[in-house]
């Protein structure tokens, strides 16, 4: 009961969110949050910058099958539009109309040296765009598209293992 509504064990696969966490870290994620989303019947949006875990469907494509869950940082919020362009990412919304660079102003930001691709994308209500940290060697909405809020999981909270590197988020 506890980890369909309260929490969950997570265990990183692979390099995405490298240098933040690692291949094999365990996690603790909360999903108190999207619960009580879910109970009120609103969407749960993360804040930009938050580490989320979220069910991945259409993967096939990408050399893996099935329902998959995927650890992602959030990007863009519901009604933004974002551009990736000659290796950075700029957000546009009411507040910034001109755009701003989240990979140059918030804090995650230092992990981050180049995103390659070439996006243009408006998100609609509910929709989150997300990236890994390791952005030359992740599959994130760049590839696949905005996710639904309702995809969410919930949010990393902590980093249990390794010993010597827990954290909380």
């Amino acid at each position: 009961m506890l980890t369909t509504f309260v929490f969950q064990s997570y265990e990183v696969d692979g390099p995405s969110m490298e240098s933040t966490l690692s291949n094999h870290d365990r996690l603790i994620v909360v999903k108190t949050a999207r619960t009580w989303a879910r109970i009120t019947r609103h969407a749960y949006i993360p804040g930009r910058g938050d580490v989320i875990i979220f069910n991945q469907n259409d993967l096939e494509g990408f050399g893996t099958s099935g329902k998959k869950q995927l650890i992602k940082r959030v990007i863009g919020l519901p009604g933004e539009r974002v551009v990736v362009k000659d290796g950075v990412v700029t957000v546009y919304n009411e507040q910034y109309p001109d755009g701003f660079q989240p990979d140059k102003t918030l804090p995650y930001g230092k992990v981050i040296n180049n995103t390659p691709g070439n996006t243009d994308v408006t998100l609609g209500k509910d929709q989150l765009f997300v990236c890994g940290d390791n952005r030359p060697n992740s599959l994130d909405s760049r590839a696949f598209g905005a996710i639904n809020a309702d995809q969410v999981v919930g949010k990393l909270a902590l980093r249990i293992t390794p010993i010597g590197k827990a954290k909380l988020f």
